[in-house]
């Protein structure tokens, strides 16, 4: 089990997949993120001051601590691995995925924009990188982007972004 999935599975208060996905990505392990003060974890982006008292709450108490040594010693995964292929070509950008693709099915091309470090959403906002559009492309998401700025990859420009 990746360690994402293992941070969201403890059940810290407010911190849902996406936030685990988060947290996992900056801080890298059990152990620097344990050690994180409120502060530090306010400056990750999408963590705010409710979410950052969670979490040290949830580390200050041992009983969590003790958890956690278990979980250690039984071979749980307490660090982000990067997988094979990985990569920071899209990091800090996020992209919309909307369609059929040839290549990947809807959830294995979410996982490879994530393996490259970006970011899935499911609405075309201002703060959208990318429209990813395979055939039948939705058509409201397509005049959103077109709308805003955001440029449109195909799958085949994808693949050649990201060399797959």
């Amino acid at each position: 089990m990746p360690f994402e999935r293992l941070l969201f599975a403890l059940g810290i208060r407010h911190v849902g997949e996406t936030v685990a996905k988060v947290l996992a990505r900056h801080f890298g392990d059990v152990d620097t993120l344990a050690a994180a003060t409120q502060a530090q974890l306010t400056e990750v982006n999408e963590i705010g001051e409710k979410i950052a008292a969670a979490i040290v709450e949830w580390f200050a108490r041992p009983e969590h601590l003790n958890m956690l040594q278990l979980l250690k010693d039984a071979g749980c995964q307490t660090q982000v691995v990067r997988r094979e292929g990985a990569s920071d070509l899209l990091a800090g950008k996020t992209l919309v995925v909307s369609g059929v693709f040839a290549h990947y099915s809807r959830d294995g091309i979410k996982e490879d924009i994530e393996k490259h470090g970006g970011k899935v959403t499911g609405s075309v906002s201002a703060k959208t990188d990318f429209l990813l559009a395979g055939d039948e492309a939705g058509p409201s998401k397509l005049e959103k982007a077109t709308k805003l700025n955001v440029r449109i990859l195909t799958e085949d420009e994808y693949r050649e972004m990201t060399g797959a």
